[in-house]
């Protein structure tokens, strides 16, 4: 079934490529598609957004950083914050009274700077308070920020909506972040391979297609600072067995996630799974454990409506509310993702 689908996935995306001249033929190879949604357009915005994540210790936030040189005032005392290092003094000074509430205070004005790279001037607590309520929800995984792509790289683009097809040259990382926040639901993208990135330890990488760079990425994640979690150690156990989960993306060939929609997922610390629909109850199992270096989440379960689920998946990254799952299929080489959500 798998493979008849992906067949006819891919006849679709060459009868809608044919309509185009031979000189707009950009996307041909649909492993190489990616959408908005597609878990490698999230790793590169992370790649390319600026970090927003390192300055937590002043403004609480990863909705944007504070630009620096920055003055604070923390337990009456004056600290003028000129680089990263002196984030260690604010945090030694957030530390030196166990009995305080542990606030970092500004002195007005401030300047943030947002993901997107867009500054804003802030004049007063209350302008800074606002910008907070209007941030969106953070998801807990911050800013890919140990790994650096060459430029310019070439993207080819496809609309099926209007079928129109063409590409672009991207010259740095605000112009992708914002590129890959702008697309939208109808509009397939293809990165122009080969382009290279350079790694955590400083060395020049080549990346040849898209299994290459997401690959590339996540291993770089174990070196970056980021909050993704601390994969296959007693922490995730603890996470997962916390409270109640839904399937937040599901990607099988394309994007099934409605197919999974209302499910309630309750991972037990004896190994069960106990899944609710309405008023239907599902039984399962689960357990994690270590495969040729990798970390790896079981999952197992009673009822065929859920076979879909049931596979050895390599735990990717994972916060206190989202986990993140993929599996190669063994039939067609494919890539599966799952994802799930805390409720």
């Amino acid at each position: 079934m798998k493979t008849i689908k992906y067949l006819m996935m891919c006849v679709a995306v060459v009868i809608l490529i044919s309509c185009q001249d031979e000189e707009k033929l950009v996307i041909q190879d649909i492993k190489q598609n990616l959408s908005a949604k597609s878990p490698l357009a999230s790793l590169i915005s992370r790649v390319s957004q600026n970090a927003t994540s390192k300055d937590n210790i002043l403004d609480k936030s990863s909705c944007y950083n504070v630009q620096l040189p920055v003055s604070v005032i923390v337990n009456n005392k004056q600290i003028t914050v000129s680089s990263q290092n002196d984030y260690k003094v604010v945090q030694n000074a957030l530390d030196a009274f166990s009995n305080d509430d542990d606030v970092v205070n500004f002195v007005y004005p401030i300047k943030i700077q947002f993901q997107n790279y867009k500054t804003e001037l802030i004049a007063n607590p209350d302008q800074l308070e606002d910008i907070i309520d209007k941030c969106d929800d953070d998801d807990g995984f911050d800013e890919i920020d140990c790994l650096q792509i060459n430029y310019p790289i070439k993207i080819n683009i496809y609309n099926a909506d209007n079928q129109i097809a063409n590409s672009i040259t991207i010259q740095n990382d605000k112009d992708l972040y914002n590129f890959l926040k702008d697309l939208v639901s109808n509009v397939f993208i293809s990165i122009n391979y080969p382009i290279s990135i350079i790694n955590s330890k400083g060395q020049n990488v080549v990346i040849t297609n898209n299994s290459n760079f997401e690959n590339s990425i996540e291993e770089g994640i174990k070196d970056c600072n980021t909050n993704s979690g601390s994969v296959g150690n007693q922490n995730f156990v603890l996470i997962v067995t916390n409270g109640t989960w839904n399937v937040s993306y599901y990607f099988d060939d394309s994007d099934e996630t409605l197919n999974f929609k209302g499910y309630n997922f309750t991972f037990n610390s004896n190994g069960t799974i106990m899944v609710v629909k309405e008023k239907n109850t599902i039984a399962g199992n689960w357990s994690t454990f270590v495969n040729s270096g990798q970390n790896i989440f079981l999952l197992k379960f009673d009822d065929s409506k859920l076979d879909d689920l049931e596979d050895d998946w390599k735990i990717t990254e994972f916060t206190s509310t989202n986990v993140r799952l993929k599996n190669k299929d063994a039939s067609d080489g494919a890539t599966d993702y799952l994802y799930f959500t805390k409720n």
